[in-house]
């Protein structure tokens, strides 16, 4: 079975990590990152995601380890970069973590799209009959519906 590790802050852990805080800050939880991150290696993880975790830690475990280290919140000197895409495009609401670029603020023009679709379907002029399928005419039976436009899915 494959296995990647995930060090640092683990969301469903944050409670008992006192919150969602940057880990490893003090040489005890430095040293305890690094290590679990070793006997991981050691046990056969595939990968390890390091998150929130200072820069100068995950450098630190990605030039000792074989395997990729991705990081979130974990500096640039790490083997790959994630983002949790939510974050990526703004449909976090207010809140923002430190360690994200927004690249995009989606989430007003995605509220528009579901009213749009909404008032659509309450005047009755979604779906139309572009949007929605006919039986077919006995003629294009004889054909067999792979020919049909009426069945295609796309548009």
């Amino acid at each position: 079975i494959p296995v990647m590790g995930h060090l640092g802050l683990t969301p469903q852990n944050a409670t008992q990590l006192g919150g969602y805080q940057v880990q490893g800050v003090d040489e005890k939880s430095a040293r305890q990152i690094h290590e679990d991150a070793v006997l991981l290696e050691q046990a056969g993880a595939f990968s390890i995601v390091l998150e929130c975790v200072p820069a100068p830690l995950a450098a630190s475990i990605a030039k000792k380890l074989v395997i990729p280290i991705i990081g979130i919140g974990a500096g640039r000197d790490v083997d790959a970069q994630v983002l949790v895409f939510h974050d990526l495009v703004g449909l976090s609401g207010d809140f923002q973590p430190r360690f994200v670029r927004r690249y995009v603020e989606i989430e007003e023009q995605m509220r528009a799209a579901v009213k749009r679709f909404q008032e659509d379907v309450a005047s009755g002029s979604f779906p139309s009959s572009k949007e929605s399928f006919s039986t077919p005419h006995p003629k294009d039976e004889a054909r067999g519906s792979e020919q049909n436009p009426e069945t295609e899915l796309s548009g």
